[in-house]
């Protein structure tokens, strides 16, 4: 007799019978435990998905000991940086059916502490670190062994498990770009010297460039003001460059606007590269800027996936993702 599936709940017998199994086997093929095979697994799965099965998770964290939660800890109150880690993170996780809690600590110690305790009271499997910069900070100080990944900002102790991104290797792609559309004066405008994704972009773009790169790299702000002010610069100090790598997409838009001002076209005269790919000044630049993408969700992707290896008991290496170049019309014209 079929099963009327209005007037009740659908139970995991309900798959079991659907599937052919026994309850014991849909149990394992649901909860991905156990050792079975893959058509066996995806049977199962296919009959709970056809009957519309929601398991219970409070039964399942029982069960296995884990709550099925992962605990994500920012200084990035913006989002900038955050959102598209955390994206590519939820990828990565939704595989192991775990969700996210995020808490932004706002640079403030004794906040971070507090989300790190609520955390581990809620018995997350798992935390991600991350924030809006790429300089290393102190390992969290977390009070019960719970595994730990950082994404963008790595840990200064080289033990922990940090994902971060390759931005010598990103300047280099954009300097490479700039090389083969034939310009041979290029400068290089990036962000301030203490910042290290600003250091680690200078000196990609300047190992690439070699005898074309005109003067040292010179740093400032992350910021469009930035990007006017080292056009004046760059006009005062030396002879005429025909591109401008810059360290940022705020300092390349600047460089555009002033670069415009002062008569020169881009690209025409003056080739215009950025970092960061954010679509809302990039796009919105005079002209759209060509610029490198951080891939930001391929990191958090990463991250979630060594955090579900942590939790499995493994031990994931730690990873750089290496950014890549997108082409528009700030160095190849409309």
């Amino acid at each position: 007799m079929a099963v009327d599936h209005t007037t009740r709940s659908v139970r995991i017998t309900d798959v079991a019978a659907l599937a052919g199994v026994s309850i014991g086997t849909a149990s394992k093929a649901l909860n991905d435990t156990g050792q079975l095979r893959d058509e066996t697994r995806r049977r199962v799965k296919d009959a709970a998905e056809k009957l519309g099965f929601v398991g219970d998770a409070r039964a399942r964290a029982l069960s296995s000991g884990r709550t099925f939660t992962v605990g994500m800890i920012t200084t990035d109150s913006f989002g900038r940086f955050t959102m598209p880690v955390l994206l590519g993170a939820e990828d990565a996780l939704s595989a192991g059916e775990m969700m996210v809690l995020v808490g932004d600590t706002r640079d403030d110690h004794v906040r971070e502490a507090y989300y790190l305790r609520s955390l581990v009271a809620r018995g997350v499997d798992g935390i991600i670190v991350t924030g809006r910069s790429a300089d290393a900070r102190p390992p969290i100080e977390v009070p019960l062994p719970v595994p730990v990944v950082y994404a963008l900002t790595p840990s200064t102790d080289p033990s922990d498990v940090s994902m971060t991104l390759d931005d010598a290797a990103g300047a280099a792609a954009a300097a490479t770009h700039l090389l083969g559309l034939g310009r041979r004066r290029i400068a290089v405008v990036t962000g301030p010297e203490n910042a290290r994704s600003a250091v680690e972009r200078a000196r990609g773009a300047a190992a690439a460039l070699g005898d074309r790169l005109v003067g040292a790299p010179v740093h400032g702000e992350w910021s469009e003001r930035w990007g006017r002010q080292a056009v004046d610069l760059l006009d005062r100090s030396s002879s005429a460059v025909d591109a401008v790598l810059c360290g940022n997409d705020q300092i390349a838009r600047g460089v555009c606007d002033r670069l415009r001002e002062t008569g020169r076209s881009v690209p025409g005269d003056v080739a215009v590269t950025g970092y960061d790919d954010w679509d809302v000044v990039a796009l919105a630049s005079r002209p759209p800027l060509t610029t490198v993408d951080m891939r930001l969700d391929e990191l958090g992707r990463i991250a979630g996936r060594a955090l579900l290896e942590l939790v499995a008991g493994g031990r994931p290496a730690s990873t750089a993702v290496t950014p890549s170049l997108v082409v528009r019309e700030s160095t190849v014209g409309a």
